[in-house]
């Protein structure tokens, strides 16, 4: 398996002489202005020669209720300007190793979610094979389906750390197989995931049927419900992530922003109380430090419902997190 290590992809390996990409600062152009990338990344047309790369899927036709995540990397990415590029409270310098840009969106079709599928999953075959390091901004659910497909096939069967409020492992939806309540369950039948290091953590709201969690444990999932860890710092639980998961095996992160409670981002289509709080969420993506993390994806921002642009600015720090927890990340 071509799977990433500790240690940079040596064809990647930046020599001495050459700085990688950095993000433009707010010293040099003001925050409101600049290029429209993520964090004000330089744009590529290509993965060669990048550890990492910003993606956006602009797609939103597999969601169930708001509509309006075809919007959110065009946000994510605007409110993104405010990110500097040192974490102060990690001491991740990404930056200062690894050469990342923004990929731009992948040209799904609106009109098919079908033909989106297999677009999007050619798109990250080429991304991978290039030893690249996808970091996306969604669209909702569904894409994770055939980013995982595209994971799996560079990968082998991957762990997953995914935060939401849904499971998302229904059978089907208004009889679809493919719809963002769906993308787990079409996972598990397709090999894409190593079911006994799946964790789901933030699960919560009402349901169609008693058991509608239970599907997920009895495929060997970790489902930690969100009332289980309120109050609580969920350090001791990323513990135990790390320790099922190892240092070795190649791991997914899939982070719904509705695992947020709706006080924090209330921009998404289909908010659930009672969820994670931002500090939850910054120990859970944190706590993948250590983990051979080869992917992640941050969806179901819907900018429409986010006026105040602080469910965008919330999605784009944790792709910031995402990206501080890649293997080869220094930290000072």
């Amino acid at each position: 398996m071509a799977a990433r290590t500790a240690a940079l992809n040596p064809r990647h390996t930046m020599p001495t002489t050459t700085t990688p990409n950095q993000p433009l600062g707010g010293n040099m152009m003001p925050r409101f202005a600049g290029p429209g990338t993520m964090m004000r990344l330089p744009g590529a047309t290509s993965p060669e020669g990048l550890d990492a790369a910003f993606i956006g899927v602009p797609l939103d036709i597999g969601t169930s209720n708001r509509p309006g995540a075809r919007f959110g990397p065009r946000q994510i990415r605007a409110e993104s300007a405010l990110l500097r590029p040192y974490n102060m409270a990690t001491g991740a310098a990404p930056f200062d190793r690894l050469n990342v840009a923004d990929l731009g969106d992948v040209p799904i079709n609106t009109y098919s979610l079908d033909k989106s599928l297999a677009i999007v999953s050619a798109f990250y075959d080429t991304v991978l094979a290039a030893g690249c390091a996808p970091l996306t901004l969604g669209g909702d659910h569904t894409i994770a389906l055939p980013i995982l497909r595209a994971v799996a096939r560079q990968h082998g069967p991957v762990a997953l750390v995914h935060v939401d409020a849904h499971a998302d492992v229904n059978d089907d939806m208004f009889g679809e197989r493919i719809a963002h309540g769906t993308p787990f369950r079409r996972a598990v039948e397709e090999g894409l995931l190593a079911c006994d290091k799946v964790w789901q953590i933030g699960l919560r709201g009402t349901g169609y049927a008693a058991d509608d969690f239970d599907w997920p444990r009895a495929q060997g999932f970790t489902v930690v419900q969100a009332h289980e860890v309120w109050y609580q710092s969920l350090a001791p639980l990323m513990a135990q992530v790390r320790e099922r998961i190892g240092p070795t095996h190649p791991v997914y992160i899939s982070f719904d922003i509705d695992g947020i409670d709706p006080s924090f981002a209330g921009g998404t289509g289909t908010p659930e109380i009672g969820g994670l709080t931002v500090p939850q969420a910054l120990e859970i993506v944190r706590g993948c430090r250590g983990l051979n993390v080869v992917g992640a994806d941050l969806v179901e921002v819907s900018p429409p419902y986010d006026p105040s642009g602080n469910t965008a600015l919330l999605g784009a720090n944790l792709l910031y997190e995402m990206l501080c927890v890649l293997p080869g990340v220094p930290y000072r």
